[in-house]
């Protein structure tokens, strides 16, 4: 049977791929810029909400990464960090997800005079609070902290190393992020080989705007633990029998090796990120997920999408017919493929997910 909004709602959910300066709440923005004195692009929040989403859907990935410039600029003091943060948890936890992973670049947050560690303890601190007002309201969320460097920058070891001093202080792993095209993982090697012998955790963003190469780089000269994105891998799929998929070298590769996809359906059609690609129906997920691949479902930017992760739930079961059994696939999958310990993963998923789920 097909899942119910109702059943979408109640449905215990798992965000992996989520960007702190992409769920600022609209708000939140207009009270901290009239603060400071920055210039925002529309008055009030409704209109700086539909701004955003608007500037959000060109179809092109390097005109939405623009839009975080004004993000950015309101989470430069620490207070300021660790309000973002504290809401980017309650608005989680609200929406029923039980775990979450925030991922964010320090090195665009220093402009206030804080140095990179700083930064980051002022996430945490925001973090910390969330998640104690979020229980106070029986709701249970778990959250770690994922350190992005920039792609077009020259920080990346810099940033691994910062993982590292903190990752027995909230922060779960590492990522980069940013234009894809001209800027391969390869460019962040010296931080991937530092991150493997130091036994870290990290993603990469590789096959949403750049295609099968950026993947192969990313899992075999990087040794990506899993793909922010990865929708591209379709392009080494042949589906001229559609009764009859061929897998090529490189997507059976990353299926077979259990390498999870974070994909993003509702950022991935906002920047056309699959060519041709003009609905929801029209996303790979749904041919990865028969074929399946480890597929994960995420949010990417909750304010750029306007949406959140039990809306791209409703979206994919209006456009699959997903039951809330494939929902229940979906979140197991992202729950085992987490930066968290293994044995706070079985809890998560024994004793809260799925217990969660036969109940609906």
């Amino acid at each position: 049977m097909r899942a119910t909004t109702e059943q979408i709602a109640q449905a215990p959910k798992v965000a992996l791929h989520e960007h702190l300066d992409g769920g600022v709440r609209p708000a939140t923005i207009v009270e901290i810029a009239t603060e400071i004195g920055h210039d925002l692009p529309a008055e009030g929040a409704e209109a700086l909400s539909e701004w955003f989403e608007e500037s959000s859907s060109s179809g092109s990935l390097e005109r939405y990464l623009e839009t975080f410039v004004h993000t950015v600029a309101v989470m430069q003091r620490p207070e300021d960090l660790a309000r973002v943060a504290r809401e980017a948890v309650l608005d989680l936890a609200d929406d029923g997800c039980v775990y979450a992973e925030l991922r964010w670049a320090p090195e665009q947050h220093l402009s206030a005079g804080l140095s990179l560690s700083e930064t980051v303890e002022a996430v945490q601190a925001g973090i910390q609070e969330g998640k104690q007002i979020a229980a106070l309201e029986g709701q249970s969320i778990e959250i770690g902290q994922l350190l992005t460097a920039m792609r077009h920058a020259d920080r990346g070891l810099e940033i691994a190393e910062l993982v590292v001093e903190h990752r027995d202080r909230g922060v779960a792993g590492f990522d980069i992020a940013g234009a894809e095209d001209g800027f391969p993982p390869i460019l962040h090697l010296e931080a991937f080989e530092f991150l493997r012998r130091e036994n870290a955790h990290f993603t990469i963003h590789a096959g949403e705007a750049f295609g099968l190469p950026s993947i192969w780089q990313a899992i075999q000269r990087c040794g990506a633990e899993r793909l922010g994105h990865g929708v591209r891998i379709v392009d080494d799929i042949d589906f001229s029998d559609p009764d009859n998929p061929i897998l090529g070298g490189l997507a059976s590769y990353v299926r077979d090796r259990r390498i999870p996809l974070e994909m993003c359906p509702s950022s991935n059609l906002q920047t056309h990120a699959v060519p041709g690609m003009t609905s929801i129906a029209g996303h790979p997920i749904g041919k990865l997920k028969d074929l399946g691949f480890r597929v994960t479902v995420n949010c990417d930017n909750r304010l750029m999408s306007r949406t959140s992760m039990s809306r791209e739930f409703q979206l994919l079961v209006d456009a699959f017919d997903y039951s809330i059994d494939d929902l229940r696939w979906f979140t197991v999958n992202a729950m085992k493929s987490a930066f968290l310990p293994f044995d706070q993963r079985l809890v998560l998923i024994n004793d809260i997910i799925k217990p969660a789920y036969a109940k609906l």
